[in-house]
């Protein structure tokens, strides 16, 4: 059996700034916790920011014509962001119950989702650590890579 890890709910101040219902907007909740950021402005900063991507190919195309993150936002564009705040992307396949996650401040991207590990407890609106076992043993969710502070 795994070990399961500690889980607080938290959205990350998006009630607070006036949202309701469910939504794909994990890279925005998953910095706002992260870097303690209100929500509201996370997420003003990656509209913009895919609003004014540069470049004339098919997928800078694609982010300003969808550049809301509501629902979601280009990695890319999270990305870019979050170079902006003195955060870097660390590459390497981990589990969510990595002692690298036991000490600190971390957003990890999973598969299909973005989520934060501050301190070893997971934060995020839903308890995303264990993968769904339809096929085989459910097992801690992989990291396939992370951003840290600079």
């Amino acid at each position: 059996m795994e070990k399961k890890i500690s889980f607080e709910e938290n959205d990350g101040g998006r009630k607070t700034a006036g949202y309701k219902g469910n939504t794909g907007d994990c890279v925005t909740r998953a910095i706002a916790i992260t870097t303690e950021t209100p929500y509201q402005d996370v997420y003003d900063s990656l509209f913009e920011l895919a609003k004014n991507w540069e470049g004339r190919s098919k997928l800078a195309r694609a982010i300003r014509k969808n550049p809301s993150p509501r629902n979601g936002a280009f990695p890319v564009v999270a990305e870019k962001y979050l170079e902006t705040l003195g955060w870097k992307k660390v590459t390497g396949k981990l589990r969510l119950d990595d002692k690298k996650f036991q000490s600190g401040r971390y957003i990890c991207k999973t598969r299909k989702h973005f989520t934060t590990m501050i301190d070893g407890v997971l934060n995020d609106t839903w308890n995303c650590q264990m993968t769904s076992g339809i096929y085989a043993e459910k097992t801690i969710v992989t990291v396939f890579h992370h951003y840290e502070k600079t």
